[in-house]
This record gives C-alpha cells, structure tokens and sequence, in this order.
C-alpha cells in the first residue's frame, strides 16, 4: 500500500483488503489502530469509519476468571470445537502489563496452539496498558475490525485481576464468568458485581478427583445467582460445568450462547444492547479525549508536578488537587 496516499484513501484501501479476507491486512489495520502516535490517529479513525459498515453481525462474548482458572484452555477448547462447526472465531486476549516495565507476555498464541493452527481462528494477544476492566485500550476498534472481516464469534479474555470488569460488559454481547472448583467456600473471593455482570458461570476443570468438587462448586454458584436481580427480561444466568482437556460440556456452553441470544433477541434486548455498546463506546472516547487533552495543556504540564507531589506528601487532599487542575484546565485560575 502506497505510505503517501491521503489517510481515507488508504483506510478504504485497507478496509477493502480486510473485508475481502487480507489477514495480514487484518494484522496491519489492528496494529494502526492500537498506535500511540498523533500521526496515526487520522487513518485510524478513518478506517473505523469504513470497517463499521461491515461490522455488528458476530457475537461478542466477553470471559473473565482470576488467573489459572483456565481462561485460555477453555477458549482454545470453545473456539477449536466452534471452527469444526464450520464458525469462524477471534480471540481478542488482553495481557497484564506491568505497571514496573510497561511490559507484556503477550504468550496466548503459546497457549492456543492447537486454535492457533485452525484457519477459520484469528488470535491477537494485546497489552492492557492503564485501561480498567482487564481490555485493550483499542480493544473496540478491534472487534470492528476482526467483524468486518467476516469472524463470526468474538471472545474477549480479559486478565481477570479483580479490576472493575464494567468495561467489558459493556463492550460485549455476552458476559461469561469462568471460576474453578476449589477445596472450600467456593464463592470466596468471586466479587458481588462480577457475579451480577455474568449471564453465564462456567465452572472448569469439572474432570478427573476435581468432579465431585466441580458439581459442589456449580450448586453453590447456582444457588447465588438466583438470589440476584436478572440483567434481561425472560434471561436467568445459570452455571455449566466443563472439562476443557477432555472437550466435555464445551457444546452445551455454545447451547447456552444461542438460547441467551434467541432470548434476547425475541424481548429486543439484543438490539438494545447493542445500542448501549455504541453509547458506551463514545462515553469511553470521550472520558480518554479529554484526558489525553488534559495532559497536553501546557499549563497542566508546567503546575502538575507540583500538585502531584504536594498529593504524595500529604499537604493537599486529591479532590482539591483535581479540583485545582481542572480549574486551571478551565480558566478559572
């Protein structure tokens, strides 16, 4: 592609190549819009523009669970068991970075080798960075993207570290908790909102001494769901068990995928949904708009280190300290 055509002649020309199957244009486009630099953020919006046409006809399946409840096993088994049915999927895997370093693994295509593989799969490991919620900054534009391409089914995994995981429901269709079965109370530590985020609970690791524990684990997590309000009318979340090593229970958790989208689609909550993603999504934009503003005023930039460190000393409460950057943001100081 010609680097010195106009930016929306060369978003058109990538969004061409990605509709037409270009995975490496697939690969190029999601890079572009992950970019950090100023002189990036013209083509990539304008190639938002032309993708979203293309785009909002896959299911966008949102999982979270604390590390080592087998986020990516499970995937690898839902998304090779759905590619033999003929589906086309992408695993958008979001990767800590460390707050130290900056730093990411970036290993779920180590993995998902056997998904890897599959020519109807597409996996993009991205860093976390600073976002809340365990997603990629750009993890939107992505799904745009990865849609437009004509990916059938989307699975976000999340880093599941017990940041708020608002920010992924409200990006996805479908928000599934994956939890473990463990030696005790089963429910410790799984947060009151998650759980009231989640339309489905998935307990792993359901095979082998771990069995008896898992069928513990799915009663308990049963019984506390139906002590919680319902998200969508007609909809109560419910519990499957899996064994992702073994392939067991993998189709009735895709069952339970089409019976929650059959749902809400008959209520119009899946249209609704949908609408509120996109709301979501400008509200998103604008909260890191007007910080990326914020911090380029070189007012804020000549004052902030001052404010900053009177804050770690103590002498100046955060609140006031907001309150004085924004004043001075605005003018009025």
């Amino acid at each position: 592609m010609n680097s010195n055509l106009p930016d929306d002649t060369k978003a058109r020309e990538l969004a061409a190549a990605i509709v037409n199957g270009d995975r490496r244009a697939l690969a190029k486009a999601i890079t572009l819009v992950e970019s950090h630099r100023p002189q990036d953020e013209a083509a990539a919006a304008a190639l938002i523009g032309c993708a979203l046409p293309h785009a909002g006809r896959a299911v966008r399946i949102g999982l979270s669970g604390a590390p080592g409840v087998g986020k990516s096993t499970f995937i690898e088994a839902l998304g090779t068991w759905l590619t033999s049915k003929g589906k086309r999927v992408a695993v958008l895997a979001v990767d800590p970075t460390s707050r130290r370093s900056g730093g990411s693994i970036l290993g779920d295509k180590t993995r998902m080798v056997k998904l890897t593989q599959e020519p109807n799969a597409f996996i993009r490991p991205s860093p976390a960075g600073a976002t809340l919620g365990g997603v990629a900054r750009r993890t939107r534009e992505t799904m745009v993207l990865v849609e437009a391409a004509g990916f059938d089914v989307v699975l976000v995994e999340t880093v599941g570290v017990g940041q708020s995981e608002t920010a992924v429901a409200d990006m996805v269709d479908m928000f599934i908790v994956l939890v473990s079965p463990g030696g005790g109370d089963e429910l410790q530590g799984i947060k009151r909102g998650i759980m009231e985020l989640a339309d489905l609970v998935v307990v792993t690791k359901a095979d082998g001494d771990l069995t008896q524990a898992a069928v513990r684990a799915g009663a308990e997590y049963r019984g506390a769901l139906h002590l919680m309000r319902s998200k969508f009318e007609g909809w109560s979340a419910d519990v499957r068990m899996v064994s992702s090593t073994e392939g067991k229970g993998i189709a009735e958790v895709w069952a339970e995928v089409e019976k929650f989208q059959t749902c809400l689609s008959k209520t119009g909550a899946w249209e609704r949904s949908r609408r509120s993603q996109r709301v979501a999504w400008l509200w998103a934009e604008l909260r890191e708009g007007l910080l990326g503003l914020l911090a380029a005023d070189p007012r804020i930039a000549k004052d902030l280190p001052e404010l900053e460190a009177s804050v770690d000393r103590g002498e100046t409460a955060p609140p006031a300290a907001a309150k004085a950057i924004l004043a001075r943001w605005l003018g009025k100081s």
